[in-house]
C-alpha cells in the first residue's frame, strides 16, 4: 500500500509541477545562502588563521562552500526536471533517471543534516584549538623581526582591541611570558639582569600587558606595567581596584564569536535541510502522478501520486533485500573469477 496517496487530475498536476518547480529555484537560493556563509566563515577564520593550532578548523567552512555548490546544481536540475514535466515530450527524456536523481537528493538531505550538525558540535574542537594557538601567538608576539611571526604583534593587538579582551585565559597571562623583544632591553641595566635571574629560562617576565589590553572606557590612565605593585602608583590597590585593562581572556572571546556564528549557520542549514526534504517530497509526486495516468495518451487524464511506493518498513526491507542480494553477488563474481584462475592453472 502506497504511503500519502494522492489523486491527480491534470489541473492539480500542472499546480503541483509549478510550485515544485518554484520552491526547487527558492532551493537554488538557499544553496547561495549556504555558499555565501561558508565562503564567509572560511575569510573570518583566516583573518587569524595565525592563532589556529592547525588547519582542521578550515574543513567546516569548506564543507559549507561543497555542499552549497551541490545544492545549486542539484536544485537547477530539479527545476529543469519540473519544468519539462509539463509537456510530456520533453519529460521522456528524464524519466529513466529520475529514480537515481531522487535517491541521490536523499542522500544530499541526510549529508545536510550531517553538515548542520557538525557546525554544533565542531565548537569543542575549537576550543582547544584557540587555546593552544593563542598560548604560541602570545610567545611569538615579541617576535617581530623573524620571517613568519613578524606580523603575530599587530595580529594580537588587533584582536584584543577588537574583542575587548587580554591574554589567552586572562590578563595574567602575559605575567608568564617574554612579550618584549631582547632588542628593546638594556641588559646593561641592573632590574634586566635580576628578572632575567629570576627564572630559569631566562626570559624577561614583568608583571605588565601590552597597550591593546587597555579599557579605553576607563577614567584612570591605564596601569599597564608595574600592576601588581601598589607603590608604584598613586592610590592604587591591586586586590581592589578596578583594573583598567580587559578582565575577560581571548579564547572564550574567540569561541564566543565563532560558536555564535556557527550556531547560527547550523540552524540555517537545517532550514535549508527542511526545504530540500519538501522539494524531494514535491518531485516524488511529480513523478508517480506521471506514471501512474489511466490513460497515458491522455494528459488530462486522472493519475494517483505518492511519497512512497510502499509503506515505509515495506520499502526498508526491500532495501535491506536489494542490499543482501548485492553482496552476494559480489561473493559469487569472487568465488568464479578463483575457480577460473584454478582451472587454468
Amino acid at each position: 500500500m502506497a504511503l500519502m496517496k494522492v489523486k491527480f487530475d491534470l489541473k492539480k498536476r500542472v499546480k503541483l509541477a509549478q510550485s515544485v518547480w518554484f520552491l526547487f529555484w527558492f532551493a537554488v537560493m538557499a544553496g547561495v545562502l549556504v555558499f555565501s556563509m561558508g565562503l564567509f566563515f572560511k575569510i573570518e577564520l583566516r583573518k587569524r588563521s595565525e592563532l589556529m593550532d592547525n588547519n582542521e578548523s578550515h574543513f567546516l567552512p569548506n564543507l559549507l562552500i561543497v555542499m552549497g555548490l551541490l545544492a545549486c546544481g542539484i536544485n537547477a536540475f530539479g527545476g529543469k526536471v519540473c519544468y519539462d514535466s509539463l509537456d510530456p515530450s520533453k519529460f521522456v527524456k528524464w524519466k529513466p533517471m529520475l529514480k537515481t536523481f531522487l535517491m541521490g537528493c536523499v542522500v544530499f538531505n541526510v549529508l545536510l543534516v550531517v553538515t548542520a550538525l557538525l557546525c554544533f558540535i565542531m565548537r569543542i574542537p575549537l576550543q582547544f584549538t584557540l587555546a593552544e594557538g593563542l598560548r604560541n601567538g602570545m610567545r611569538y608576539y615579541k617576535d617581530t623581526d623573524t620571517p613568519g611571526r613578524c606580523y603575530m604583534k599587530r595580529t594580537l593587538d588587533l584582536m584584543q582591541i577588537e574583542f575587548r579582551c587580554c591574554g589567552n585565559d586572562n590578563y595574567r597571562d602575559w605575567f608568564e611570558i617574554q612579550w618584549v623583544s631582547n632588542r628593546y632591553l638594556d641588559f646593561s641595566a641592573k632590574e634586566v639582569k635580576d628578572r632575567i635571574g629570576s627564572n630559569v629560562d631566562g626570559q624577561y617576565l614583568m608583571d605588565g600587558v601590552p597597550f591593546s589590553c587597555c579599557n579605553p572606557g576607563s577614567p584612570r590612565p591605564c596601569i599597564q606595567q608595574q600592576m601588581t605593585n601598589n607603590s608604584a602608583h598613586y592610590s592604587y590597590d591591586h586586590y581592589t581596584e578596578d583594573l583598567n585593562v580587559w578582565k575577560s581572556g581571548c579564547r572564550d572571546a574567540l569561541l564566543s564569536y565563532y560558536g555564535g556564528m556557527m550556531t547560527t549557520i547550523g540552524a540555517l542549514v537545517l532550514l535549508v535541510t527542511l526545504l530540500e526534504i519538501a522539494v524531494t517530497a514535491g518531485l516524488q509526486y511529480v513523478d508517480s502522478s506521471l506514471s501512474t495516468l489511466a490513460n497515458p495518451e491522455d494528459p488530462e487524464s486522472e493519475s494517483e501520486g505518492w511519497l512512497l511506493e510502499k509503506t515505509v518498513k515495506e520499502t526498508f526491507t526491500d532495501i535491506m533485500t536489494k542490499m543482501k542480494a548485492m553482496g552476494k553477488g559480489g561473493k559469487v563474481e569472487e568465488g568464479g573469477d578463483e575457480g577460473g584462475v584454478a582451472t587454468v592453472s
